[in-house]
């Protein structure tokens, strides 16, 4: 009786890894203005803290800092600035995106506030610029201030951003395009807002304060003054 003849065994290929190549999440992560904002679960917010609020444009939009742009901008913070227990308090154009100090009765009132004045925004913004489509770059990034030294480095960063780049303002003392007219908290006018020097409708686009740090507490830091330069790292 014959032997069985034994399979002849065959060599196998094995999948080494190899580096570089189009893989999900590599490559070297994006930072600043292209960075975006983090959709993870914002965090609670109690009624008693402020909160600073940054929104972006998406790129290749007019720049904002202009005096038409900013009329309707302004009309849209009225229309939305005190709705749902949230309250805008103060605010600041810049070329491409806009600084906010805002309060909220909780999380959800603060994203329902921001959700449809957002909106305003944007619809008065493709009004102006006679186009259709969408105006900001990514959810709007909120950083809740605790403590009196947090809303006073806060208010001066807002308030006062534009000093951060002198061209923008030439000889002026306050921002055109910023809330500092309606402030009462500069030095130079001994904490009263400024008077006869707006150039704007009487009527603040602005919702009165009600937390005690962003009335009162912040305060407790000493007044701004309108030659303030926030420092590039203040929040």
């Amino acid at each position: 009786m014959g032997s069985k003849r034994q399979p002849i065994p065959s060599q196998q290929r094995f999948a080494f890894a190899r580096r570089g190549g189009r893989r999900p999440g590599a490559g070297r992560k994006p930072k600043g203005e292209r960075a975006g904002v983090s959709h993870r679960t914002r965090e609670k917010l109690a009624a008693r803290f402020p909160v600073h609020v940054t929104v972006r444009l998406e790129q290749g939009l007019p720049r904002l800092r202009d005096e038409k742009t900013y009329r309707a901008l302004q009309g849209a913070f009225a229309a939305g600035c005190d709705r749902f227990g949230f309250r805008l308090a103060h605010y600041s154009v810049q070329t491409n995106h806009v600084h906010m100090i805002c309060e909220g009765r909780d999380k959800d009132a603060l994203a329902r506030g921001m959700q449809g004045l957002l909106i305003r925004l944007a619809k008065a913004l493709n009004r102006v610029w006679e186009r259709h489509g969408r105006v900001f770059a990514d959810r709007y990034h909120a950083r809740i201030l605790r403590t009196p030294r947090e809303v006073r480095s806060a208010l001066c960063y807002v308030l006062n951003n534009a000093r951060r780049h002198a061209a923008r303002l030439g000889k002026a003392l306050l921002d055109p395009f910023a809330s500092g007219f309606w402030f009462g908290g500069w030095r130079e006018t001994g904490g009263q807002v400024p008077r006869g020097s707006t150039g704007r409708d009487a009527a603040p686009p602005l919702a009165r304060a009600r937390t005690w740090l962003l009335e009162l507490g912040w305060r407790k830091r000493g007044l701004i003054s309108m030659r303030e330069v926030p420092a590039a790292g203040a929040l």
